[in-house]
C-alpha cells in the first residue's frame, strides 16, 4: 500500500529532571520505552532532540544574583553601566538586571524603541508617525517618552517593562536613569562603560563602541563565562540562553552539549542498530502574527547537535514542477513522474528555479523550531522529542524508513 504520511513528531514523556539525574540514561530509556510503548520502530536518520532546560537542569547550571553582581563589579568597579538594548523579558533578563543592579551604583538603562530586538513591543508603533518621532535619529528621555506614548503594558504580560525594570534596579540599591534610542554611540553621552545586552546583534554593538571611545564593554555572554564562587557558568554564551529559577536565580544555557548528543546516538546505535541523529534545541526561530514577538531569545536555536544535522535542506517546489515541468500530466503519471525527478535532483539547488519558495534555513534551526512548538513552554511534560520521516520526500513510497 503506498505511504499516506510523511513527518511524524511524538512528544515524549519523561520524569521530573533535576540536577545530578544521568540525563543520557533517562533520554535513551524514555525513547526505547516509549518506542516498545507506542508500537513504533526505530529507524536510521530519525531525529531524538532534547530541550536545553532539561540539559541545563541535569549539569546544575544555575547561579545566584549575588554571583553575578560579583561577576558585574569585577569588571566594572564602581563605574556607572551604561546598558544597552535589552530585551524586555520578566523571565529572561529581569532577574539578570537584579544582580548587575546590586554590582554597582548607578545605571543608564537604554532601551531601543519600538520594540526591542526579538520584537516585545514599548507602545504601538503606529504612535511614532502621530508624534512625527523618527526612531532611527531621535533619543528619548524618560519624560519626553511618558509625554508621548504613557504607561504602555505589554499585551501579553500586562507590564510596564519602563517601569518594572527601573524599580527593579532602584529596589537592588542602585540608581536608575532610562533613555530610549536605536543608535548605540548614545549611551557614550553618559558613560564609557558600557554593559552590551542585545543578543542576536551584540557583536556590531560591541564594535561600533569600542570603535567609537568606549572604555569598558562587556556582553551579557561575557558575564558568568566563567564560574563564581562555584556558580554554574557557559563559557560561551555567559548569560545569553538564561531563565529565571527563583527571584534569586536563574539557570544558564547549558555547556558541554556535544559529548552528550554524541554518546546517545552512539548507546541508540549499540542497542538498536540504528544511526539516528540527536540535537539539543532552546528557542524556535519563529514570529507571532499577533504580538510581533520573534521567539528567539536563546543565541541559538541548537548548541550542541549530531554531525548529519549540519546543513540545509536541497528540496524542489512540488507545485513549481506540477505547474511547469510536468503541467501537461496528471495522477499517477504525474506522481511517477514527479517522484522520479526528486530521485534525480541536483545536489546542490541553490539559485535554481526549482527550489524558491523551500526555505533553504539552516536544518537545526527548522527541526528546533518544529521540537520548540511540539513541546511548547508550559506543563506539557515532554522535553524530548522523536521525528521520523523528516528527511524522506515524496519519492519515498514505503513506510517510514528503517
Amino acid at each position: 500500500m503506498k505511504r499516506l504520511t510523511g513527518t511524524v513528531v511524538r512528544g515524549l514523556r519523561t520524569p521530573i529532571i533535576n540536577k545530578g539525574d544521568n540525563l543520557e540514561d533517562i533520554v535513551v530509556d524514555t525513547l526505547l520505552k516509549a518506542a516498545d510503548a507506542e508500537g513504533f520502530t526505530i529507524g536510521n536518520r530519525d531525529i531524538l532532540a532534547i530541550t536545553e532546560s532539561v540539559v541545563a537542569r541535569a549539569q546544575g547550571n544555575y547561579a545566584s544574583i549575588d554571583a553575578i553582581s560579583k561577576d558585574i563589579r569585577a569588571k566594572f568597579g564602581d563605574d556607572t553601566i551604561g546598558i544597552v538594548f535589552p530585551i524586555l523579558s520578566r523571565n529572561r533578563f529581569a532577574v539578570c538586571l537584579k544582580g548587575i543592579a546590586k554590582g554597582t551604583r548607578k545605571i543608564v538603562l537604554m532601551l531601543s524603541y519600538p520594540s526591542d530586538e526579538v520584537g516585545n513591543h514599548l507602545f504601538d508603533d503606529s504612535l511614532l508617525d502621530e508624534k512625527d518621532i523618527n526612531p532611527w535619529s531621535d533619543t528619548l528621555s524618560e519624560d519626553e517618552y511618558r509625554a508621548h506614548f504613557g504607561y504602555y503594558k505589554h499585551p501579553f504580560t500586562g507590564v510596564d517593562y519602563v517601569e518594572y525594570y527601573k524599580s527593579t534596579i532602584e529596589e537592588c540599591g542602585a540608581q536608575c536613569q532610562v533613555i530610549f534610542s536605536n543608535n548605540p554611540l548614545e549611551i557614550l553621552k553618559y558613560t564609557r562603560s558600557v554593559l552590551v545586552a542585545n543578543i542576536h546583534a551584540r557583536h556590531r554593538t560591541k564594535r561600533i563602541l569600542k570603535q567609537n571611545g568606549a572604555e569598558k564593554v562587556y556582553g551579557l555572554d561575557d558575564i558568568l563565562s566563567a564560574p563564581v564562587d562555584g556558580s554554574g557558568y557557559n563559557e560561551t554564551y555567559g548569560l545569553l540562553g538564561s531563565n529565571k529559577a527563583t527571584e534569586d536565580s536563574v539557570k544558564l544555557f547549558p555547556r558541554d552539549c556535544q559529548p552528550l548528543v554524541d554518546s546517545i546516538q552512539q548507546r541508540i546505535k549499540d542497542q538498536t542498530g540504528k544511526t539516528i541523529e540527536v540535537m539539543i534545541y532552546g528557542d524556535g526561530a519563529f514570529k507571532d502574527p499577533v504580538g510581533s514577538i520573534w521567539e528567539l531569545a536563546d543565541p541559538v536555536v541548537s548548541p550542541a547537535y549530531t554531525k548529519g544535522l549540519a546543513g540545509k535542506p536541497n528540496e524542489v517546489k512540488l507545485k513549481y514542477l506540477a505547474d511547469n515541468q510536468f503541467g501537461h500530466l496528471r495522477g499517477e503519471e504525474l506522481q511517477k513522474a514527479i517522484a522520479e525527478y526528486i530521485r534525480n535532483k541536483p545536489g546542490d539547488l541553490v539559485s535554481s528555479m526549482i527550489s524558491q519558495g523551500t526555505t533553504p534555513r539552516r536544518l537545526t534551526d527548522l527541526i528546533g523550531t518544529l521540537c520548540d512548538l511540539t513541546s511548547g513552554s508550559g506543563d506539557k511534560g515532554t522535553p524530548v522529542i522523536y521525528i521520523q520521516g523528516y528527511f524522506d520526500d515524496y519519492s519515498c513510497d514505503d513506510r517510514i524508513q528503517a
